[in-house]
């Protein structure tokens, strides 16, 4: 069973920076990837990064210049830098792996991180 953990969250100024992290178990890193999204109150989630490989990482132009996003493949981890935070990056922040079904992919999820960014 693949579950996924994600911490790093926290209370932090405008500003300030987080690094968050997904642990996996139960997983490996596979051609479907894995990514992190956000969910802001009352919003949709929103994808941040989708994470291919250690070479192939898509950021969606959130955070744009600010927000990194990383793999540890040996790990089948993946990380979320983020600098200059500022209070619209208030989210809870998933992490998701992409598991393969015979057509596409599917996602698991993590249970989310809380982000708040204050002034």
């Amino acid at each position: 069973q693949v579950k996924l953990v994600e911490s790093g969250g926290g209370s932090v100024k405008v500003g300030g920076s987080l690094m968050l992290s997904c642990t996996t178990s139960g997983y490996t890193f596979n051609s479907c990837g894995m990514g992190w999204y956000r969910q802001a109150p009352g919003e949709e989630r929103q994808m941040v990064s989708h994470i291919l490989s250690d070479r192939d990482i898509y950021m969606s132009g959130i955070g744009q210049g600010r927000f990194t996003a990383s793999q540890d493949k040996a790990k089948n981890a993946i990380y979320l830098k983020m600098n200059r935070l500022e209070t619209e990056d208030t989210a809870v922040y998933f992490c998701a792996a992409g598991v393969p079904t015979r057509d596409s992919c599917t996602n698991v999820w993590g249970q989310g991180t809380q982000v708040t960014v204050s002034s």
